[in-house]
């Protein structure tokens, strides 16, 4: 009884020892844990929206806050996420990178196959569904051919593939998208500013690949194929989503093909989208935008950042995550090269410095149990290592 006891949770000693009249309470109580649950589950919206709500104290809601808004930012995101989903829902992803993955026949050829599809497809499809394509994927690899071993430095290092490898184009990450909108960056100059960044960062990937052993590897195959005609479509629905992104073609006539599209062929693919991303956003926006409103903030970024928006972007995304870094410190500062390059290389650090290395910690510990502390350590040793070569090196060669 006392063993049964002691694997008792809260919301079963509830039940159990109320009395009946109680029971309404252990319904409430009932409510109170799915709620808990909920937001563990979606802590950075959460999180946003409280931020948001503590800043409208001091910033009542008022006319001023429809201009916080940046509804591009946020159509592009959504189509951008929307066709993406779908290509994923036809399984064209895990097909390409299987047959790639198969060409190698070695633990190294395989996870550098592996980081290199998970770099190349954050470039094309944000760095988060990227890694939610591409994790599993590896787990599978890695799970069949009996390489479990490997599977935390394998994530990790696309994790970094992710974040660091998505800084290259517009639409790599969420807070590039925002920032190549909200300064209306050329698309030449934007190249220029992230290519010695993120060629940096891939020799920093390819040389930790480099010391992975050559064990003879048997990647299974995967026999089904994707239906042709809805993936040359959602092909085409990709390259309006790109054009929307890189101003070829107005935003809201993308949105309105996008969505008029995927309703008639595949609605789950708009109700697959990250609401939540969408969310964060929106909260974020308000909170940046209040925040640029109170004087004493006002005054503290001014005097932080005059010393370069590129380490004070990166130390800011150690603690607030680099998206809503980005959004804060715009309102700050026209040094839009130091900010973008700063919320880019601020992505490896800390677990939080990006939302794309939150997906890769969910992932992990839903396939390996019992090894969350290897997994932070070694997870601490590769990105803060990243950051330190990263900072040094951009400092040097932005002066």
């Amino acid at each position: 009884m006392q063993c049964a006891a002691r694997t008792c949770n809260f919301r079963e000693i509830v039940l159990l020892h109320l009395p009946l009249k109680f029971c309404p309470l252990a319904g409430l109580c009932e409510v109170f844990m799915k709620l808990l649950r909920w937001c563990k589950a979606n802590a950075m919206p959460v999180i946003a929206v409280l931020a948001a709500a503590v800043t409208a104290v001091f910033v009542p809601p008022d006319a001023a806050y429809l201009g916080y808004y940046d509804v591009k930012t946020l159509s592009c995101l959504l189509c951008v996420l929307a066709v993406v989903g779908a290509l994923r829902r036809v399984g064209l992803f895990p097909l390409l990178a299987q047959r790639l993955v198969q060409v190698f026949h070695t633990t190294r050829g395989a996870v550098m196959a592996l980081v290199g599809i998970t770099l190349v497809g954050s470039m094309l499809l944000t760095n988060d569904t990227a890694l939610l394509t591409f994790l599993p994927l590896s787990w599978f690899v890695l799970e069949r051919t009996g390489q479990t071993k490997w599977t935390a430095l394998t994530f990790i290092l696309q994790n970094c593939a992710a974040n660091l490898g998505g800084m290259l184009t517009p639409f790599g990450n969420p807070q590039n998208l925002y920032l190549f909108n909200h300064y209306n960056i050329p698309n030449g100059e934007f190249l220029s500013i992230m290519l010695p960044p993120f060629l940096l960062s891939t020799a920093l990937i390819l040389l930790r690949c480099l010391f992975l052993p050559r064990e003879r590897l048997i990647v299974p195959r995967q026999e089904a194929l994707p239906d042709k005609r809805r993936t040359a479509i959602y092909g085409v629905l990709f390259c309006v989503a790109v054009a929307m992104v890189l101003r070829g073609i107005p935003y809201w006539l993308g949105l309105i093909v996008i969505v008029a599209a995927l309703l008639v062929l595949d609605r789950r693919a708009l109700l697959g989208v990250d609401w939540g991303l969408l969310v964060t956003f929106a909260a974020f926006f308000t909170f940046s935008g209040n925040m640029a409103r109170i004087e004493p903030v006002r005054e503290l970024f001014r005097k932080l950042l005059i010393h370069g928006a590129m380490p004070v972007a990166a130390l800011t995304s150690q603690v607030i995550s680099n998206v809503p870094a980005a959004i804060l410190l715009s309102q700050f500062t026209d040094d839009y090269p130091g900010l973008l390059v700063g919320v880019n290389i601020g992505g490896a650090g800390t677990l939080v410095a990006s939302l794309a290395s939150l997906i890769t910690f969910r992932e992990y510990t839903k396939h390996v149990k019992g090894q969350t502390g290897r997994f932070m350590v070694l997870f601490s040793a590769i990105s803060f290592g990243f950051l330190g070569v990263l900072l040094v090196a951009m400092t040097l060669w932005m002066r």
